[in-house]
C-alpha cells in the first residue's frame, strides 16, 4: 500500500501480484496522430459526484457469456432529481412565500436519481467443479436491481492484453457505495465470513464444498473455512444464507462503540438541524431568503428537531419556547465562546432545539422578524463571526435539549446537520480574514484561518455533525477559507446567483439527504485487473484504519461521509492476458449509519471474458464509457490553455478508437468507425463544445471572421442554388431548396 495522501492528491498504489510471473505494465502506446495525444491513465483520488444521464442495453447478452437480461437497463440522471421549476429561475417566485400566512410548501421530492448499475443482470454459473461435493457458485436466477450500484464501461472484458488495454477506450467502471433502494438490500446480522488471505468477502460467485462446508475465494482462489455454517446436503440448502443467494447484502452491527449512547430510531426521535444564518444581507438578498427560510421548514417532518442561529458582529441563539415574539440570548462573536457561557446557555430556561410540530409557528416568526443590514457599509467589509456561530451550533447539538413534548433530556439520534447560509466572507472572529486582499499579513492570516477551519470541522467529524455551508449573492464569500470547514465534516460547500428558488431547492436536499460517517471503501479484483485511477469523494486511508490480511492487495478509500450522491469512477487494465473465464470485482464500503449502526455493504460482481473484439464492442456501455472519459480529461483542463489542448485529445481518441476497432475503408488509409460504439462520438461532441471544455457563450463558428451578407431568411431559402443551415446548439436544420423544387416538379 502506497503512503497516504493528503485529499484532491493523485497517488499510486503498490500492488503485489500473486502471479511472480507477471511483468509490470509498460506505458500505453502514444498516438502516431499529431500531439497533443491523450494522456496515458493515472491513478488519482478526486473529488466528484458526476454522473451519466443513461445506460445503453447491449445488444448481445446470452446466457452462455454469463449474463442475461430480464428487463430494460435503468437511466442515469444528475444527483439528486429536482422538481421542475419555470425557466429561467427567478428569485423569488411561486413557490416560495414571503410570510407564515397560507402555507405553499415546495414539492420536493426526497428520492434521489443516482447513477445506477448496468443493466439488471441475471448470472449463470461457469465456475469449475473441484470435486463432486462442490456446489454451483451462483443461483440460477439473480433478483433484478440487486447489483445496481455499479456501472461497468463494458459488461465483457477482452482476454488479450493488447486488445483490451488501448486507453482511448478504457475500460472501467461508476460505483455508488452509499445508494438507497426501495426494497432494499438482503441485511445479515451477524459477523462476515471473509478469505483469510486477501480478506474478500464470501459471496454468491464462490465454490462451495457441501460436505466440509470450505468455501472458494474469487478473488485470491484460496479455500477458506466457514465453522461448519455452509455444510449443507444439496445447493438448495444454501440459499438461505443472503450472501450466497445475492450479489448485495449489508452485514448490520448495532452494538455500538459509544458508551452510554443509546441509537434510537426515526420514529421516536431523529438527529437534529441547526440553520446558521447571516444577518449582514441587504433587503433583496434577505427578501428571497425569508422566501426559501419559510418553505423549508413547511417541508420538514414534524419530527425534525430544527435550532436557529444568527451571526453578524454577535451571535444570536434564538428560544423556540418564546411563541409571543422572536427571542434570542445573544454571545459575542469575536472570540469562541467560553465553556461558562456554553454551560448558562444550555442550562438555562431557553429551548434551542424544538421538534416542527411543537414550533413551526415560532420558526416562522423568526424569519419574518429578520430586518437588512442598515449600516452603510460595503458587503464584503461587513463584520460577520461564522465561526464562532458554528461552535455555538455544535455545543448547542452536544448539550442537552428538552423534548417538549416529554420534557425529558435526550441525546441526538444520529448524524446531526449544520446548514450555513452564507452571503459574505468570515471576517471577524475565530477563523477570518481581513475584509482586504490589501492588508500587509493576508497571506499569513489566512493560512491560520484556513487551518482552524479545518480543526473545526474535523471536530464536528468527530461528533458525527455534518456542516453544509450554501453560499449565494454577489459578494465574494472567500471559498478557500470556507471549504475546509465543509470538507473536514462530510458537508458540501454550494454556491448560488441569489437565495431564491435554486437555493431553496438545495436548503431542503441538504436536510434531506441521509449521511453514514466514518465510510472505509474496499476495491478488490482479480489478479488479472489493475485499477489505475480513483476519482471521487475521498482519499487513499492509512494502512492503521483497516483489518490487515496476508495477502491482501485490495485499495483501500477513506470516507468523511458516505451519501446517496456519491460516486466513484475507476479506470482500470488488465495486467496480461486472460486465462480464465471470468473476472470478479468486489466492493465493500464499511461505514456508521444515521443511527450509528456499523454497515458493511459488500458488492461482487462477475464480468466474462472473450477473444471476439466484436463481442466486447457489443457490450460497451456508451454512456459510462462518456462518463469515464469525461472525468479523465476535465482533471487534466486546470486552465483555459489546457481545456483547448483537452479538446484536441477527445479528437485523437476518436482516431484511435477508430483505428484500433474499425475496419479500413477500401482503397483508403481511412477506418470507419465501429458501429457498436455509433453514441459514442456524439456524446464526446458534447463534452468537447460544452461549458466543461467549450466556449460558455456562443463556439468558435458564431466568432469566425468575415463579411456576412445580411438577408432576410425566406429570401435566401428560395434561391435555388442556396442552402440555409440553422445551427441550433444541439441540433442543426437544414434547408435545401434544390431538393424542394424537385419534389414540386
Amino acid at each position: 500500500m502506497a503512503n497516504p495522501t493528503q485529499p484532491n492528491v493523485g497517488f499510486t498504489p503498490e500492488r503485489e501480484s500473486s502471479n511472480p510471473e507477471k511483468s509490470p505494465i509498460p506505458p500505453p502506446p502514444s498516438f502516431v496522430a499529431s500531439p497533443p495525444g491523450f494522456p496515458p491513465p493515472k491513478l488519482h483520488l478526486q473529488q466528484d459526484q458526476a454522473s451519466s444521464r443513461s445506460v445503453k442495453t447491449p445488444n448481445v447478452l446470452s446466457p452462455a457469456n454469463g449474463v442475461t437480461t430480464g428487463s430494460p437497463v435503468p437511466h442515469l440522471s444528475t444527483p439528486p432529481g429536482p422538481p421542475v421549476f419555470t425557466s429561467p429561475v427567478r428569485p423569488a417566485a411561486v413557490p416560495f412565500r414571503t410570510s407564515p400566512a397560507s402555507p405553499q410548501p415546495l414539492a420536493f421530492s426526497s428520492a434521489s436519481s443516482l447513477p445506477t448499475s448496468s443493466s439488471p443482470l441475471q448470472f449463470s454459473n461457469g465456475s469449475f467443479e473441484s470435486q463432486h461435493q462442490v456446489s454451483d457458485s451462483i443461483e440460477d436466477h439473480v433478483p433484478l436491481g440487486e447489483s445496481s450500484f455499479v456501472l461497468f464501461s463494458a459488461h465483457k472484458v477482452l482476454k488479450r492484453k493488447k486488445q483490451a488495454n488501448v486507453p482511448s477506450l478504457g475500460f472501467g467502471a461508476l460505483v455508488s457505495p452509499g445508494r438507497e433502494v426501495s426494497m432494499g438490500p438482503q441485511i445479515i446480522q451477524r459477523d462476515p465470513h471473509r478469505c483469510q488471505s486477501c480478506g474478500a468477502y464470501a459471496n454468491i460467485y464462490c465454490n462451495i464444498l457441501l460436505g466440509s462446508g470450505q468455501w472458494q475465494c474469487v478473488i485470491c482462489r484460496k479455500l477458506n473455512g466457514s465453522e461448519g455454517e455452509y455444510i449443507a446436503h444439496s445447493k438448495e440448502d444454501l440459499h438461505r444464507f443472503p450472501e450466497l443467494s445475492s450479489p448485495m447484502f449489508d452485514y448490520v452491527q448495532t452494538g455500538n462503540k459509544r458508551p452510554g449512547f443509546v441509537p434510537v430510531s426515526d420514529s421516536r426521535m431523529s438527529a437534529p438541524i441547526v440553520l446558521v444564518i447571516d444577518e449582514c444581507l441587504d433587503e433583496p438578498h434577505l427578501h428571497h431568503l425569508q422566501s426559501s427560510l419559510h418553505a423549508f421548514v413547511d417541508s420538514l417532518p414534524p419530527i425534525t428537531r430544527l435550532g436557529i442561529i444568527l451571526y453578524g458582529r454577535t451571535v444570536s441563539v434564538y428560544d423556540l419556547s418564546e411563541e409571543a415574539m422572536a427571542s434570542a440570548d445573544v454571545l459575542p462573536g469575536d472570540k469562541s465562546p467560553s465553556q461558562e457561557s456554553l454551560k448558562a446557555l444550555i442550562y438555562g430556561t431557553g429551548i434551542y432545539l424544538s421538534p416542527m410540530h411543537a414550533s413551526l409557528a415560532v420558526a416562522h416568526s423568526i424569519f419574518s422578524s429578520l430586518r437588512a443590514y442598515k449600516l452603510n457599509v460595503p458587503e464584503v467589509s461587513r463584520d460577520r463571526c461564522l465561526g464562532t456561530a458554528v461552535e455555538v451550533a455544535l455545543a448547542i447539538i452536544q448539550g442537552p435539549s428538552a423534548d417538549l413534548s416529554r420534557g425529558v433530556v435526550k441525546r441526538s439520534g444520529g448524524n446531526s446537520r449544520i446548514i450555513v447560509c452564507a452571503g459574505g466572507p468570515n471576517t471577524y472572529g475565530p477563523g477570518s480574514v481581513p475584509h482586504s486582499f490589501s492588508h500587509p499579513n493576508y497571506p499569513y492570516m489566512e493560512k491560520t484561518a484556513i487551518k482552524w477551519m479545518e480543526n473545526l470541522g474535523c471536530e464536528a467529524h468527530r461528533h458525527n455533525t455534518i456542516i453544509d455551508i450554501l453560499c449565494a449573492g454577489t459578494c465574494p464569500v472567500r471559498v478557500p477559507i470556507l471549504h475546509p470547514l465543509a470538507k473536514t465534516s462530510g458537508g458540501v460547500l454550494v454556491l448560488h446567483d441569489d437565495f431564491g428558488e435554486a437555493f431553496g431547492v438545495n436548503l431542503q436536499r441538504a436536510s434531506a439527504r441521509s449521511a453514514g460517517s466514518h465510510g472505509l471503501l474496499e476495491l478488490r479484483t482479480s489478479d488479472d485487473i489493475l485499477i489505475t485511477q480513483v476519482v471521487g469523494p475521498g482519499e487513499e486511508s492509512h494502512v492503521d484504519t483497516h483489518e490487515t490480511f496476508k495477502n491482501d492487495t485490495a485499495l483501500y478509500i477513506q470516507m468523511l461521509s458516505v451519501e446517496e450522491t456519491q460516486s466513484f469512477s475507476l479506470s482500470m487494465e488488465t495486467e496480461g492476458d486472460i486465462k480464465s473465464d471470468f473476472v470478479f470485482f468486489q466492493f465493500a464500503i464499511q461505514y456508521s449509519n444515521v443511527y450509528q449502526a456499523d454497515v458493511s455493504r459488500v458488492i461482487t460482481v462477475r464480468l466474462p471474458t472473450v477473444d471476439s473484439i466484436s463481442a466486447y464492442l457489443e457490450s460497451v456501455q456508451d454512456e459510462v464509457a462518456a462518463v469515464l472519459i469525461a472525468k479523465r480529461t476535465l482533471l487534466r483542463a486546470k486552465n483555459h490553455s489546457d481545456a483547448i489542448d483537452m479538446r484536441a485529445t477527445i479528437d485523437e481518441r476518436i482516431k484511435d478508437i477508430a483505428l484500433k476497432f474499425g475496419s479500413q475503408l477500401p482503397k483508403s488509409k481511412l477506418h470507419s468507425f465501429p458501429k457498436e460504439l455509433s453514441l459514442l462520438p456524439e456524446l464526446l461532441f458534447h463534452l468537447r463544445r460544452g461549458p466543461l471544455l467549450g466556449s460558455i457563450i456562443g463556439h468558435e463558428d458564431e466568432r469566425e471572421g468575415g463579411t456576412f451578407e445580411e438577408l432576410p431568411a425566406y429570401d435566401l431559402a428560395m434561391q435555388s442554388d442556396a442552402a440555409v443551415v440553422l445551427d441550433h446548439g444541439t441540433d442543426v436544420f437544414i434547408w435545401l431548396v434544390c431538393l424542394l423544387l424537385r419534389v414540386l416538379a
